[in-house]
């Protein structure tokens, strides 16, 4: 556990600390990108994850929370980053993502990725840059049942 400089919240990557239900909750309430995810996907996310998340100190809230998808040796993906709206604007997204990064940094992976659509400069603070045109990402989307 990490004591942020704010010091009424702090840093976790214990998954038995993650309020499922309320994570649940911000991404379908919160999010662009997650609006239509069942609670059983966010379930089977966050338990094929490595889950983080920052907590208000004094009650436990869950005030943020992120995940990462990894191999643990040479990939990680960052993903489902969100801050609950009461606690914005109070540097909790860049707090929980330089965090994230120092839980992967003895890791030592060759590369992390993460998909957004409307916080690059949060990212580009990180060392984030946008994937190079010659790297040929490829894509497979699933066809979901109706």
């Amino acid at each position: 556990m990490t004591t942020l400089p704010d010091p009424q919240y702090e840093f976790s990557a214990d998954p038995g600390r993650v309020d499922a239900e309320r994570v649940h909750e911000l991404l379908v309430e919160h999010s662009y990108w997650a609006r239509d995810r069942t609670r059983e996907v966010t379930d089977a996310a966050i338990a094929g994850s490595r889950p983080f998340g920052v907590y208000v100190r004094e009650t436990g809230e869950q005030a943020a929370f992120a995940r990462v998808i990894t191999d643990g040796a040479t990939f990680a993906w960052l993903s489902d980053v969100i801050v609950d709206p009461a606690h914005r604007g109070r540097g909790l997204g860049k707090l929980l993502v330089g965090e994230v990064l120092a839980v992967l940094e003895p890791l030592g992976l060759r590369r992390t990725v993460l998909t957004t659509a409307d916080a690059d400069g949060l990212y580009e603070r990180f060392g984030f840059r946008p994937v190079d045109p010659d790297m040929h990402w490829m894509e497979r989307k699933a066809t979901l049942p109706s």
